[in-house]
């Protein structure tokens, strides 16, 4: 767990589960699925069907729940482009457009990231978005991130195409020490 101030990201419990699937699965288009990779198709779920496909959700080291004042608000993450080199992706979401451009996002993915580089053997952390998400691509440049990839037109979403932006940071440059 990591706290700062009021904000805390944690592992997902069993407890968790009902807030978890209202966040992302009551709803058939939430809000947040319009920022979050709105190309790839998401569907509703009933909570009965959450719960027989929980298990990738409980106790997990790549997804943690993020709460403020003890209320669950959203979800970071990471998967493994390539574990071989040990090329690591992230992500958050944060559910409620109330908790958008407050700077949660920002302390929420440093706490995380000093999490993985202090738990992990990463030379580099990654994150991919696409063009249309300017708040995530400034939430990684607060953070240090920089461009690393541009693919253009890749993503088509609501008749437009959009690239897909890769960022990232390196372990020297997010410590300050040089190898």
């Amino acid at each position: 767990m990591y706290r700062d101030e009021g904000l805390v990201i944690r592992p997902i419990e069993e407890d968790d589960l009902y807030d978890v699937w209202a966040l992302i699965f009551k709803e058939e288009a939430p809000e947040w699925k319009k920022w979050d990779a709105p190309y790839y198709p998401h569907s509703a779920l009933t909570y009965e069907d959450f719960l027989r496909g929980s298990a990738p959700w409980v106790n997990k080291d790549n997804r943690w729940l993020v709460e403020v004042g003890g209320v669950v608000v959203g979800t970071v993450s990471y998967y493994w482009e390539d574990k071989s080199s040990n090329w690591l992706e992230i992500g958050i979401v944060l559910y409620q457009p109330e908790n958008w451009s407050r700077g949660l996002g920002t302390r929420t993915l440093k706490m995380w990231i000093d999490h993985l580089f202090n738990t992990l053997p990463l030379v580099r952390v990654g994150l991919t978005t696409w063009s249309g998400n300017q708040r995530m691509i400034r939430v990684a440049e607060k953070l240090g991130m920089q461009m690393e990839a541009r693919i253009r037109k890749v993503r088509y979403y609501d008749e437009h195409y959009y690239d897909s932006i890769r960022m990232g940071i390196l372990r020297e440059e997010w410590t300050g020490e040089s190898e």
